[in-house]
């Protein structure tokens, strides 16, 4: 840091404004009154999003160019209010003085953003006005700060750039083989059956004992697998967080390597193969294929591409969901096994030729985000060029 740098307090060059809720009683969803924000919840890339509640009695104001900060979970996150607002217990105004630039100590807190964070009360995790105004900040002088974030602005328009650039990269590359896979189910003339059909077993999981999380079940040998790990899989089921001892395994059923997992609550028609025996809830169906009659990977790509008419079948409860009877009431389409083998050498090569791109592409994302960083960083250390922040 330049030695001609001061440390300055937030409370010595600022204002800050903790915000205060009105009694419940006041608000309107109508437009009555002033746009009123409890927290980070209607927040933007930089600017507080358009409000959804107002407030006919006003506590706390912001104006607008003071910087948002969110001081309760999760504490730290700043945005710029666009307008006059009122605002709630969940945020803190922070109003720039004259000897520093609104823009730098917006930046300042992106970058502080973490350790802002770790100054939140552990037990309840806020900050409150006098940790926002005790916080330090090394400040230039003006025309200093103006040059840094004239620089930053233009580096982080850049990087903003290349992020979109990949992330349309990364959508597209997704789309191919979604293209791809549409292809093949739309463009077949093949008989039809259904799942159970083609099945050794196909049957809901179990887990009979209530209540579900009795500790007594788990800490033993047997994996056992929940929506969210079929969610969040990659065609394979590789890991899991909770295991069954020998009484949850009595009371459920252990289903082999290879079964398809196919989510019926909650995540509908998500699905994923084990790669390990299991067991699984009664929230999901067990599916082991009948190699005889089907290709395991035909029926896990068979599912992929009909999981949008799926879900479908489970919109409209209060809770999405679908039965065992509905599954095993629809007809899908399965050629020969000869052919199914022949497709599936097609979308493996093509699956692995798109998973190569999207982790080129989500690499570059991740790299950028670095970047972006890195100059922040270099930025309060007072060492920042344009040539430095060429992206």
């Amino acid at each position: 840091m330049k030695q001609v740098w001061e440390i300055k307090k937030l409370g010595e060059v600022c204002k800050v404004i903790a915000g205060q809720s009105p009694e419940g009683k006041f608000y309107n969803s109508e437009g009555n009154g002033m746009p009123f924000y409890q927290g980070k919840k209607e927040y933007g890339e930089k600017y507080i999003g358009e409000p959804t509640t107002w407030t006919t009695k006003i506590t706390k104001e912001a104006e607008a160019g003071d910087i948002l900060m969110s001081v309760r979970a999760p504490v730290g996150p700043v945005n710029f209010a666009t307008q006059i607002i009122c605002i709630g217990r969940g945020l803190a105004a922070i109003r720039a003085g004259k000897q520093i630039d609104k823009e730098f100590l917006y930046n300042f807190l992106i970058k502080h953003e973490n350790e802002i964070e770790g100054n939140a009360g552990a037990v309840f995790n806020s900050i409150n006005k006098t940790q926002i105004e005790n916080i330090e900040i090394p400040l230039p002088p003006l025309p200093e700060q103006q040059r840094i974030v004239s620089i930053l602005d233009e580096a982080f328009a850049a990087i903003a750039k290349a992020k979109a650039n990949a992330e349309q990269n990364l959508k597209n590359a997704k789309e191919l083989f979604e293209s791809y896979l549409q292809g093949v189910f739309e463009n077949g003339n093949w008989e039809t059956k259904t799942l159970k059909e083609v099945a050794k077993v196909f049957g809901r999981g179990k887990s009979k004992h209530r209540p579900r999380n009795w500790e007594g079940l788990y800490g033993g040998d047997y994996p056992f697998i929940q929506t969210g790990e079929v969610r969040n899989a990659n065609k394979f089921i590789t890991e899991y967080t909770q295991t069954y001892n020998e009484v949850g395994l009595a009371q459920s059923k252990l289903w082999k390597k290879g079964t398809i997992c196919i989510t019926i609550a909650a995540n509908i028609a998500e699905t994923a193969i084990l790669n390990f025996d299991a067991c699984i809830p009664d929230s999901i169906i067990g599916f082991e294929v009948d190699e005889k009659k089907a290709d395991l990977n035909f029926a896990y790509y068979l599912l992929q591409y009909f999981k949008a008419e799926l879900q479908k079948l489970g919109k409209g409860s209060a809770q999405d969901n679908i039965n065992l009877g509905t599954f095993e009431n629809q007809y899908f389409p399965f050629p020969t096994l000869k052919e199914q083998q022949t497709i599936v050498r097609q979308l493996d090569a093509l699956r692995a030729e798109t998973q190569k791109l999207e982790a080129v592409y989500q690499k570059k994302i991740a790299d950028l985000e670095e970047l972006k960083k890195s100059i922040l960083q270099r930025a309060f250390k007072g060492d920042l060029t344009r040539k430095e922040v060429e992206v």
